[in-house]
């Protein structure tokens, strides 16, 4: 292991030298660490220093993300009325093209056109802290999704599509990814019905519509605390919750509570039926069922499965209950070991319910490992894992991330850093706007945003891909640097991965580019950098005292994944869980039953805790929303990352030729080939449930 370590802990040395850190008196006496910054590289300087204010009075503004029209929010109605005249001029020049390869070059010009601004408006309607910026992008969402919906309607274009895909020869003097990228087109014009009889597709129209709407009720819903009168509840009970007048107010489950009796309130109060909750979700299924069926699909679950890794329900299905038969004895150990445990503590009430689980696997750990977050903090500073991502990088894709100093109006808020992708060959790959940092009304979750995707231009050159990275860290102050838990550095690494996959895909077209793939597989390339994060191979090259300057001892990391070993097989019978309601709600239709008796009887049969009572956590589940059919994707992509750190980059994590390889095999196509068969050739052999199942329990019992 020396050998390989040698070169990269040479590399790092040469990346990071460090000095003693200084022990300094502050201006109010207290004793306080300054790490001398020059010791930084200019990446660990960017991420581990506040930017200094900088005066634009007299700097040019250049509009966010340098597109000039965006210098205001009024900008956007220009960058709107841009988009409108260039696609209704591609739409000319497209029903008027000669049947082949063109055809598909303007349709991907085209959805260009619409995704440069309706994507980047999407990110900063989420992200800009100025209410007017905000809202103008909201508007631009709303008014090109209403010209995208005009279009899959537009039969000239639809004729012009069908005409190539219809030209056998024309198909055949195509390369793979630009019949590919025709079909996938083809696939988005007959979701909204084109094809069909007049009053077919006004229906197909209605229903699409009635499915935006039934979706964003039941998102609403599903985050609508439930409001009780006071006299349901115990004294002793009634006042651990918001108390509103003679209501109570439960926001969640309070799965964290210590006391068994909070818990359960929560649990039954939180999860009680809402009966316009469950029509809302009925009606939405009934819908999606019904516009498949309108399209030419047997489920919706057959529709939305279409061009995926797993191909089909009956696959999906085949797999879940395989993982699910395979984790069942352990989920089983699992539980036994939490009713142990909480005979202990609740003596008078030993019995495991499903509100006992995140709290009884949270106390065990605690208790077996006596594992504190923030002990591992320091040693994970946000420019030392910066730094480590770039090591890594360089290693595996002979990239380097480098700081870039940014213009004024550029970004939407000073801390924002963005990072240039530079391959030491081939130049520029891409560039990287990192928001990792808290701010007032920032929303907490963590996403990948694709501002532009990466395409080849009629000149030859390559339009090269941007995208956002949003977290929520605290920011660096004048005495320490950011400092984060292990779940934010695995959260850091996971989310890079998604930004490696569109920095490193080199598509013909950018309506496949980078995570513009099916979900099953855009999942993939992140949750396999969590490997990455996991080891200590990786970890030692950066993982530093920030004060001491001390390598992370491997004692702590071993701890740490001993103890996210825990509980694992019982956390993924719940994922298996879930993804089988998904996959029955939206396979075969009338469901005959309601949702809440369906969602009881699989609990009841593929979890091994039974269903309570009186609750329906299906109400509660709004990934029904956004992965209707496809929240089996966490479970599949996970079996797939797993297969590939074990055959590839387990025996060195570093292998430059194994790296190329990923890129060459799999990254660098996007969507722009069929998934399955890219992960085939990366591992060299045809993939099967029974691989995939096997990875997953090898995971556990490492």
């Amino acid at each position: 292991m020396r050998n390989v370590l040698r070169p990269y802990n040479r590399l790092v040395r040469l990346l990071r030298a460090r000095t003693e850190s200084s022990r300094v008196l502050s201006s109010v006496g207290r004793a306080v660490w300054v790490r001398d910054v020059a010791t930084w590289s200019p990446l660990g300087t960017a991420f581990n220093t506040k930017t200094a204010k900088r005066l634009n009075l007299f700097r040019e503004n250049v509009g966010l993300f340098e597109v000039p029209e965006l210098t205001s929010p009024s900008g956007f109605q220009r960058a709107e009325a841009k988009v409108a005249q260039e696609a209704s001029e591609l739409v000319t020049a497209t029903q008027s093209a000669p049947t082949g390869i063109q055809v598909v070059q303007l349709f991907d010009k085209l959805s260009d056109t619409l995704c440069r601004v309706a994507d980047l408006a999407d990110c900063i309607r989420v992200v800009h802290p100025n209410a007017k910026f905000a809202h103008a992008a909201q508007q631009t969402c709303f008014h090109i999704g209403a010209l995208v919906e005009q279009l899959n309607t537009n039969i000239g274009l639809y004729d012009a599509l069908k005409r190539l895909l219809h030209d056998e020869t024309a198909m055949a003097s195509m390369d793979e990814e630009s019949r590919r990228v025709a079909e996938l087109f083809m696939f988005d014009f007959e979701i909204s019905g084109i094809h069909l009889p007049d009053l077919q597709r006004e229906m197909a129209v209605r229903l699409n519509e009635d499915i935006l709407t039934l979706g964003s009720d039941f998102s609403k819903g599903v985050n609508t605390p439930n409001a009780v009168p006071k006299s349901v509840l115990p004294d002793h009970l009634k006042y651990c919750f918001t108390v509103d007048g003679d209501k109570v107010i439960v926001q969640n489950m309070h799965s964290d509570s210590g006391s068994d009796a909070i818990r359960e309130a929560a649990y039954k109060l939180y999860l009680h039926p809402n009966p316009q909750q469950e029509r809302v979700l009925e009606t939405l299924l009934t819908a999606r069922n019904k516009l498949a069926q309108l399209v030419g699909y047997p489920t919706f679950a057959h529709r939305t499965l279409k061009g995926t890794m797993a191909r089909d329900p009956e696959t999906v299905m085949s797999f879940l209950k395989a993982t699910g038969e395979g984790l069942i004895h352990r989920t089983m150990e699992e539980f036994s070991l939490m009713r142990q445990y909480k005979a202990k503590h609740s003596p008078s009430n030993p019995n495991l319910y499903p509100w006992d689980p995140p709290y009884y696997s949270a106390f065990i750990k605690a208790d077996r490992f006596k594992i504190d977050p923030t002990e591992y903090a320091p040693y994970f500073s946000l420019g030392a894992c910066m730094e480590g991502l770039n090591c890594l990088f360089s290693q595996l894709y002979r990239i380097s991330l480098q700081p870039q100093e940014t213009h004024n109006g550029e970004i939407w808020d000073s801390e924002v850093k963005k990072l240039a992708v530079i391959h030491e060959t081939e130049g520029i790959l891409g560039y990287i706007y990192c928001d990792f940092f808290q701010r007032p009304g920032k929303p907490q979750h963590d996403c990948h945003f694709t501002i532009r995707g990466g395409r080849q231009l009629d000149n030859g050159d390559y339009q090269i891909p941007v995208v956002v990275l949003m977290l929520h860290y605290p920011p660096p102050t004048m005495t320490k640097p950011t400092l984060l838990t292990p779940g934010m550095m695995e959260n850091l690494f996971h989310e890079m991965g998604h930004a490696m996959h569109s920095m490193l895909a080199r598509t013909r077209y950018q309506h496949v580019t980078g995570t513009r793939c099916s979900t099953d597989f855009a999942e993939v390339p992140s949750v396999l950098m969590e490997y990455f994060a996991s080891d200590y191979r990786v970890l030692s090259q950066f993982a530093r005292h920030y004060q001491t300057d001390e390598t992370l001892p491997e004692d702590m990391l071993r701890k740490l994944c001993e103890s996210k070993k825990l509980f694992q097989a019982s956390e993924l019978q719940q994922q298996v869980l879930y993804a089988i309601v998904d996959q029955v709600y939206h396979g075969k239709h009338p469901l005959g039953k309601s949702t809440t008796e369906i969602f009881a009887e699989l609990q009841n049969k593929y979890y091994g805790l039974p269903h309570v009572q009186g609750t329906a956590w299906q109400l509660r589940f709004n990934h029904l929303v956004g992965y209707g059919a496809k929240y089996y994707s966490y479970i599949m992509s996970r079996a797939v990352a797993s297969r590939l750190w074990h055959q590839c980059f387990k025996d060195d994590p570093f292998s430059g030729t194994m790296g190329e390889r990923y890129r060459r095999e799999m990254l660098a196509h996007g969507g722009g080939k069929d998934p399955k068969l890219m992960v085939e050739s990366m591992l060299q052999k045809q993939l099967s449930t029974e691989d995939l199942v096997q990875s997953l329990l090898d995971d556990l019992g490492e």
